[in-house]
């Protein structure tokens, strides 16, 4: 497992990854190393713990020891040697001292005073990015320097992927924002490298994988586009929609977002096939360093028998996992758990069926949570604490299953009951199913849950805690979610996590707040308009804890593609209900063809909405309200 230290809840993201992992910076760690080598053995100075990140992310130099001036850290353990004390410095015979810091100036005349005569003294400042790339130069380590994600690109002759988002940094004071791209192929190979600068407002952006491909004379492709974003302000996640749709006639359409920039040790959610299915696993290594071969395993989810991949994965590459190659006898509704050893991101998986692919992702496995016991004794305030919502599509068209997945190396048990509500809040049944064990195959039907005449137009679901027949949780309640066309046709899949709504009493910062600290009662969500021939649709859920508001004051606000309002459309939603939004049918055709190339922004501020959003191909002719033969379906994200 590469020793690197990435994400956690507490703090956030780890800039220095960032700093170490970024491809320029991996380009300028080889030209360090290869320096590094000629001159022969290197002393370490460590003062803030970046030699382990450093020595897993570049290439391998020689070591003759790590220094530390911390007496309390003497003989850790730092990148594969023990630590000792900085007073030796001075005795080593070492042809060169790296001191493993950024804005390492000062350090570097300290550590002059006691070097041996001649010795040459480098710092991590020679893997600096360039000053044009930093938003903000003076604090290298500042997080909005680092502001980096991967898409999931292909542009192969059959299909194409189209990223969308918007210039959210100008709400926050961003100027003259851009985006550093590079497009890496399946082998690792850059393909090619360009800037996409955004408008100075919260004007939409979209950058197209055949667009990219004809700009730059290149072939058919299946890779990654690594993205860097310069100039922003208050937000250091680059979020977006990814459109992958079929170019050859096939009809396959599928979404999905941002990859979250953070490598994990392990992912779940990852579907075994069904008989007539492929699923394959895209698989993409996230820096310069090779995966070795027997790195990355894939197990079914509690067997505790991962089967390894035996084949190394080069710097920056994309491979094709076909998941029967290493299971051969697993299927739906098992599930797999994949042991990434922090090599990649979260990846993309695609499920081929009756001649279409839809493509989803696996999401990051916990390995800091532990069973709380207070979840079993939540304040009343709190009232039915945790949810997890997700739409129920029309029943006449469409079948909506719910497959309940572990998301911690912990999680042994899956204590959950289903809610099922009505448009209008009503709750309509509930089912309780026990303390699911970690390897369970329960694929919720929702047909078995309640019949399609008692709620024919569809409604929305939240799995819940339910501690009734014992079991323990941990507050990272996950779910995967299937739509299938009942003909077979089509189908499209997404998964996420429970969260408190709308409470004004909290609990470990729930409920979250896209801005600012907890409770989380306001909505801020971003709904790329699509267009006449792929027009986009969205399921807006109003989930409640405890007691809201009755109904919500929503308001749709369509944009044009420099960030203009054109037009508002107010909506009330019920409390624990959900409303099905359009735009091409909410919106009156001028506005629509004035926001072309825009999007709608989704804001409350009295409570706080969860959506998923897709859409639905095939142009006027099959968008209907039955979900026409082409569609997709996600949950959407916030700013």
């Amino acid at each position: 497992m590469l020793d690197i230290d990435t994400f956690d809840n507490v703090r956030g993201g780890n800039a220095v990854y960032k700093a170490l992992a970024h491809p320029l910076a991996a380009e300028a760690l080889a030209a360090l190393t290869a320096t590094l080598r000629a001159a022969g053995p290197v002393a370490v100075y460590d003062p803030e713990r970046l030699f382990a990140p450093l020595r897993a992310l570049a290439p391998s130099f020689p070591v003759k020891a790590v220094f530390v001036h911390d007496t309390q850290a003497l003989g850790e353990a730092r990148g594969g040697y023990a630590a000792r004390p900085l007073t030796e410095l001075a005795h080593t015979n070492a042809a060169t001292i790296l001191i493993a810091a950024f804005d390492a100036n000062r350090l570097a005349e300290r550590v002059k005073t006691i070097a041996p005569a001649g010795v040459k003294i480098l710092t991590l400042d020679a893997v600096r990015l360039p000053e044009a790339l930093l938003t903000n130069p003076r604090r290298y380590l500042d997080p909005l320097n680092f502001a980096t994600n991967f898409v999931f690109f292909r542009d192969d002759d059959a299909m194409a992927t189209r990223l969308v988002t918007a210039n959210y940094w100008a709400g926050y004071g961003g100027k003259s924002v851009r985006l550093w791209c590079r497009l890496f192929a399946d082998t690792g190979a850059i393909l090619a490298e360009f800037e996409h600068v955004l408008p100075d407002n919260a004007g939409s952006v979209s950058i197209a994988s055949g667009d990219v491909r004809r700009a730059h004379n290149i072939g058919p492709f299946t890779g990654q586009l690594f993205i860097h974003a310069i100039g922003i302000a208050g937000h250091d996640v680059v979020k977006y929609a990814l459109d992958t749709y079929a170019t050859d006639g096939s009809g396959s359409l599928s979404c999905t977002h941002d990859a979250n920039a953070w490598p994990s040790e392990r992912f779940a959610g990852l579907p075994a096939p069904r008989d007539d299915e492929r699923v394959v696993l895209w698989l993409q290594n996230s820096h310069a360093v090779p995966i070795p071969a027997g790195a990355v395993s894939l197990d079914r989810m509690g067997a505790e028998a991962p089967v390894v991949l035996d084949a190394e994965i080069p710097p920056f590459a994309t491979q094709a996992i076909d998941i029967a190659d290493l299971l051969p006898n697993l299927r739906w509704p098992a599930q797999i758990e994949l042991r990434a050893g922090r090599h990649v991101v979260r990846p993309r998986y695609e499920v081929t069926r009756h001649g279409r692919t839809r493509i989803a992702h696996v999401n990051v496995e916990r390995a800091d949570l532990r069973p709380d016991p207070s979840l079993k004794t939540l304040s009343p305030l709190l009232g039915r604490g945790f949810l997890l919502p997700f739409p129920i599509l029309p029943r006449a068209a469409c079948s909506t299953l719910a497959l309940p997945t572990p998301m911690a190396h912990t999680q042994a048990t899956l204590p959950i009951r289903l809610d099922v509500f009505a448009p209008d809040g009503t709750k309509l049944a509930a089912k309780h199913y026990g303390a699911l064990p970690r390897d369970h195959e329960m694929a919720i039907d929702i047909d078995d849950v309640i019949p399609p005449d008692a709620l024919p137009d569809g409604g929305h679901g939240e799995l819940v805690y339910d501690f009734s027949q014992g079991g323990e949780a941990d507050g990272w309640l996950h779910g995967l979610f299937r739509y299938e066309r009942r003909d077979g046709s089509h189908a499209a899949e997404t998964s996420f996590g429970a969260h408190m709504f709308n409470t004004l009493m909290t609990w470990k910062g729930e409920p979250q707040s896209y801005a600012g600290p907890p409770p989380g009662l306001s909505t801020r969500l971003f709904l790329d308009l699509g267009t006449p021939e792929r027009q986009s649709f969205c399921i807006l859920i109003y989930p409640a804890s405890a007691l809201w508001h009755a109904v919500s004051r929503t308001m749709l606000q369509l944009h044009d593609a420099v960030g203009r309002l054109v037009a508002e459309v107010r909506v009330g939603i019920a409390c624990s209900g959900s409303a099905r939004i359009e735009p091409w049918r909410m919106f009156p055709p001028a506005d629509l063809a004035r926001a072309a190339g825009g999007y709608v922004l989704i804001r409350d501020v009295t409570c706080r909405l969860f959506g998923y959003h897709g859409k639905k191909g095939g142009g006027k002719k099959s968008g209907g309200k039955d979900y026409g033969s082409e569609f997709s379906f996600d949950h959407m994200f916030g700013f």
